[in-house]
């Protein structure tokens, strides 16, 4: 669901065109600006973006 504040796994597998697995090692990564709730896995939509910017960045 891309409406909210909060993306999922799925979410950013959606984003990215990538499987959900990936999707979830992605989120494992140092940096990366994860909001754990116990199991479930959380980003804050803008801080994502900003980090994904930034990645970018790097493999230029």
């Amino acid at each position: 669901m891309l409406d909210g504040t909060f993306l999922t796994a799925g979410d950013i597998a959606e984003l990215l065109k990538i499987s959900k697995p990936t999707a979830y090692e992605l989120m494992k990564q140092d940096g990366f600006p994860l909001i754990q709730f116990g199991r479930s896995m959380r980003v804050n939509r803008d801080e994502f973006f900003q980090w994904l910017s930034q990645k970018q960045g790097t493999n230029k």
